[in-house]
């Protein structure tokens, strides 16, 4: 066997070493666990607190606007947030921002400021920013060994590919790809088209993190809404979602361990636009948080649902999620809350993170709107308490 082979066949075992470790890994802060017969929603309930306008500016010969994705920082207490500006205004970029809450003198928890602090630009390979049009990035997650990932919605109608990617946090450096199915791209027969619709790819990414900043750690995505080959044109009232599980390794490539059929809620008839825009793994495991946003004749809404991972079938190798799918048991979900009920005005809600503790002690979690640098939108900021009731 020459070198070369020895090599290659090394790297593969190892990788299917890691792969056989992890499903049985323990570390020594790892996630809690529930067994299947528990596996159940928690009660959870969101208390509003405040919003936020995040005024017009530019920051750094940058315009700060198109926010569509958010991730918070506790070690940093920072915010990384993403621009979805296709490097048409500037070059593709993430923020910092750092968050200012007040307690009033009545208890009231009131934010005081969300300004940005840095901006670092999305490169290639090469360390080059990203030409006009070839990335449209929408999702973020910050991960344990202190990278950042960012998905890409593509543009099918001008051959560019959507991709989910990390990179350096400090450069803004792309540093690997995530391998995608061939399924989630165009193909070249028109009789048998398939791949991502335009702009109803990758907006959601979230990592779960195992223990150590060593360890592998879980990468979760799912696309808007589904995929050319899923879509049905026979009165099908909920949209057939893909939704992906990776795990990633401290060597050797991206696995993807499973994949799920996630069920987007129906949409009204004066809803034009109605898609999976955010989630969020929480620490308990196979426990999440989605975002489903919509706009119509009436303006935007937003509902958020609690997901459980519970028993669902790995659809990965079913070619089309068409027709009966009487076998195939989808990810199971349940409202959690429905921002329509605030009685505000919505923007079109992008974004959602966990993020720090609030001066009484209980848990922050944060929404973010993408004003799509459109003067009569606005970049919204909605501050909300986390309680899981007892």
């Amino acid at each position: 066997m020459s070198d070369r082979h020895l090599g290659f066949t090394l790297r593969f075992l190892v990788n299917l070493f890691l792969v056989c470790v992890l499903l049985s890994l323990t570390s020594c802060t790892p996630p809690q666990r529930l067994n299947a017969g528990e596996r159940i929603f928690r009660n959870f309930s969101l208390e509003f607190l405040d919003q936020y306008e995040i005024p017009q500016t530019t920051f750094e010969n940058t315009q700060v606007g198109g926010l569509s994705a958010i991730a918070y920082n506790r070690q940093q207490d920072r915010f990384y947030v993403l621009s979805d500006d296709r490097s048409a205004i500037s070059p593709a970029r993430f923020y910092t921002f750092k968050l200012g809450v007040k307690q009033t003198d009545d208890l009231h928890i009131k934010i005081d400021s969300f300004e940005p602090k840095t901006v670092t630009f999305l490169q290639d390979e090469q360390g080059k920013n990203y030409e006009v049009g070839s990335i449209d990035p929408e999702g973020l997650a910050l991960s344990p060994r202190n990278t950042i990932f960012i998905s890409s919605e593509g543009d099918p109608t001008q051959n560019v590919k959507p991709f989910i990617a990390e990179f350096e946090l400090d450069t803004g450096k792309k540093l690997l790809d995530i391998r995608l199915p061939q399924r989630y791209f165009s193909n070249e027969q028109p009789d048998q088209p398939q791949g991502v619709q335009e702009n109803l790819a990758f907006e959601s990414l979230t990592i779960n993190r195992t223990g150590l900043p060593e360890d592998p750690f879980r990468l979760f995505t799912a696309i808007e809404s589904a995929l050319i080959q899923d879509e049905s044109f026979e009165g099908e009232e909920q949209a057939r979602i893909r939704w992906l599980h990776y795990v990633i390794n401290p060597i050797g490539n991206p696995v993807l361990v499973a994949e799920h059929l996630y069920l987007l809620e129906p949409a009204p008839i004066e809803v034009i636009s109605n898609g999976l825009s955010e989630l969020i793994a929480l620490r308990t495991e196979g426990y999440f948080l989605s975002l489903e946003r919509s706009f119509g004749f009436t303006g935007a809404g937003a509902k958020i649902f609690q997901v459980v991972i519970g028993d669902a079938t790995d659809t990965s190798n079913i070619a089309s999620l068409k027709g009966n799918l009487t076998q195939v048991r989808p990810l199971k979900k349940e409202l959690l809350f429905d921002l329509q009920e605030l009685g505000i005005e919505l923007d079109n809600l992008e974004g959602m993170t966990l993020g720090p503790r609030l001066p009484d002690g209980s848990q922050s979690f944060l929404l973010i709107s993408d004003d799509n640098f459109n003067d009569e939108q606005i970049s919204q900021l909605l501050l909300f308490r986390l309680v899981e009731n007892k």
